[in-house]
């Protein structure tokens, strides 16, 4: 009778990883971090974030483990009492979807695949889900001053500081990072920090006016080092912001465009967001550059979806006059992830909540631990 209620023993939280035989083709990679609660991050390929409940956690910690079906499902039917077939056929069903996501292209960084999912912003998190890490305050030449605070630093991190926190952050347990701004490839050394981050598993993402990426070679060398998805800041108005995501666009890369409506560019927005459609964009962030154009901000959420695009509300902006995670909406698109989920690093290394939370440092890489800065 003690047998029949025994309460239930979650697996060792922790990071877990396996990579494929040199045989397997394709080759992939998988860390899975499993929470304390029993839920967890699957890391595929360094590209793509999946959040599993704790059913699909522990399926993708036996995956991981190299488990046969039959053990596998042997296991979670013993430990949940529901029959083995049903177990099996579930587990075999896991397997399928990841494989089918090892071979995908363009895929969302953080994605669900038809997983029965947890809210990743719901859970008792140990470490953020995602680094913003604002490389330089830097701005292209023409671009106005007030769209990046330089003022609030005095250097920027070297190339070793900033591969430093990458490392450590993946040791914290983070899985994805961003680079920003500023304007982030305006950094020589762009490439190199993808590396850092490619080789430690993270999944890495660039926030970026695009301009730079019309030069295919430039393009290239970020693809191949590693880099995952980029939010492209469209400037409507600039002919070569349009022909730049033309050429970002074919590629094998996942992209956000993110479009600020302002009173000069209201008019032409459902336009706007035709000639996106029409480019291929699938994904869209959304901002205003003040309050009396909430309206017309609704119009476009319409807009989106009759051309079945996805609005994305948790992605930091390079610095813009209303960063999209301030639209908070009835439904509650707006994550509360912000000093949670993520984290935003200034280029000198200070920690904020979120982008523009200026007042809130939560502490310095350079100085204090990852723990420390977390527990604010």
């Amino acid at each position: 009778m003690k047998k029949l209620f025994t309460k239930v023993q979650p697996i060792q939280s922790g990071i877990y990883h396996k990579q494929s035989a040199p045989q397997e083709q394709p080759p992939y990679r998988i860390h899975l971090r499993l929470q304390p609660d029993s839920s967890g991050v699957l890391i595929v390929n360094a590209s793509t974030v999946l959040h599993l409940n704790p059913t699909a956690a522990e399926f993708a910690y036996h995956f991981i483990k190299g488990a046969a079906p039959e053990d596998a499902a042997k296991e979670v039917a013993s430990r949940y009492r529901i029959k083995k077939s049903i177990a099996l056929q579930d587990y075999n069903d896991f397997a399928a979807r990841i494989q089918r996501l090892v071979t995908a292209t363009d895929l969302d960084p953080v994605s669900y695949l038809d997983f029965e999912r947890v809210a990743p912003h719901s859970t008792d998190l140990t470490a953020p889900l995602r680094l913003d890490c604002a490389l330089t305050y830097r701005l292209p030449a023409g671009t106005q001053a007030d769209y990046a605070p330089a003022k609030r630093v005095d250097r920027e991190l070297t190339t070793d500081e900033w591969c430093a926190i990458l490392d450590n952050a993946w040791k914290f347990g983070i899985p994805h990072v961003t680079f920003t701004g500023g304007e982030a490839t305006l950094r020589d050394d762009l490439t190199d920090l993808i590396a850092c981050a490619e080789k430690n598993g993270q999944v890495c993402g660039l926030l970026t006016d695009g301009l730079k990426l019309a030069d295919k070679n430039y393009l290239e060398s970020l693809l191949k080092t590693g880099l995952d998805h980029i939010l492209f800041l469209l400037q409507p108005d600039n002919n070569d912001s349009w022909k730049a995501l033309e050429t970002i666009m074919p590629e094998d890369i996942f992209v956000t465009a993110h479009f600020t409506l302002t009173p000069q560019n209201a008019q032409g927005a459902q336009e706007t967001l035709s000639r996106l459609s029409e480019l291929g964009v699938k994904s869209l962030s959304l901002s205003a550059s003040d309050a009396s154009l909430h309206d017309a901000m609704h119009g476009l959420h319409n807009t989106a979806a009759s051309l079945g695009m996805t609005l994305r509300w948790d992605l930091p902006v390079p610095y813009s006059a209303e960063n999209p995670v301030a639209h908070q909406t009835a439904e509650d698109e707006v994550p509360a992830g912000a000093g949670k989920a993520w984290l935003y690093v200034e280029p000198d290394g200070d920690v904020l909540p979120t982008q523009g939370a200026a007042d809130k440092i939560l502490g310095n890489l350079l100085r204090d631990p990852w723990g420390k800065i977390y527990q604010k």
